[in-house]
């Protein structure tokens, strides 16, 4: 069968530009026209690399990518985008893209970064993660603190997984908003900083802090202090 890649793309002539000419290099290309779609194809079968649009109806590409990372999905991505800005392409590797590639691009330049992704060894991440005592599961949604159910909102799951895939980092509220929330922090808006409260007050109902707050900075969630009010 070959390298399986998926192409999550709603125009038309990018949609057969691409798949006409990696079928003609050996793939075999499945495509999705809408973001939905798309997302349900990355999560029912497997595929080697996934060119996803950022762009696209239903559901746009930030949004797929975030929900089949938070599901556990491995597949490489690249981000197929006329977004060029470099703020763009951050949030688009931070929301667990491998690579992005402008458009209009050159089909040589897209075929060389497909073979690139597709020769990577197979990521090895599982359905759960950890820090210290608190474990959430990517596949049931379920977290724990020691060993201990933890009863969270939606948005508070979200919450805690991004924490915990940045253990130790430094997380400024403009990152975390624009992971969790997929939308601009305005500066104004308490959102998160309500649901930074009720997360870690649930999590210290069994156990020492884990969420601290460095003025001026952000967030940074693990077992070793810092200065926090």
């Amino acid at each position: 069968m070959g390298v399986r890649v998926l192409l999550i793309e709603d125009e038309p002539g990018i949609a057969d530009f691409v798949v006409r000419g990696l079928r003609e290099e050996g793939f075999t290309v499945e495509h999705a026209p809408d973001g939905p779609v798309g997302l349900y194809a990355l999560r029912s079968s497997p595929w080697d690399v996934a060119l996803l649009d950022w762009w696209l109806p239903g559901l746009d590409g930030l949004g797929v990518l975030k929900q089949y990372r938070s599901d556990g999905g491995t597949c490489p991505v690249l981000f197929l985008t006329a977004r060029d800005a470099i703020s763009d392409r951050v949030r688009g590797l931070d929301g667990g893209a491998d690579d992005y590639l402008c458009k209009p691009f050159a089909f040589e330049e897209l075929l060389a970064r497909v073979r690139a992704l597709a020769r990577r060894p197979a990521r090895t991440v599982g359905t759960t993660l950890s820090v210290a005592d608190v474990t959430a599961d990517l596949a049931t949604h379920r977290a724990t603190r020691a060993g201990r159910r933890l009863d969270l909102t939606a948005k508070e799951h979200a919450l805690l997984i991004y924490f915990l895939r940045h253990p130790d980092d430094v997380l400024s509220r403009t990152r975390i908003y624009d992971a969790v929330w997929d939308e601009r922090y305005d500066g104004i808006s308490n959102t998160l900083e309500v649901h930074v409260k009720e997360l870690r007050r649930k999590l210290e109902a069994h156990g020492p802090r884990l969420i601290h707050t460095l003025r001026g900075r952000g967030y940074r969630f693990g077992t070793a202090p810092e200065t926090d009010p």
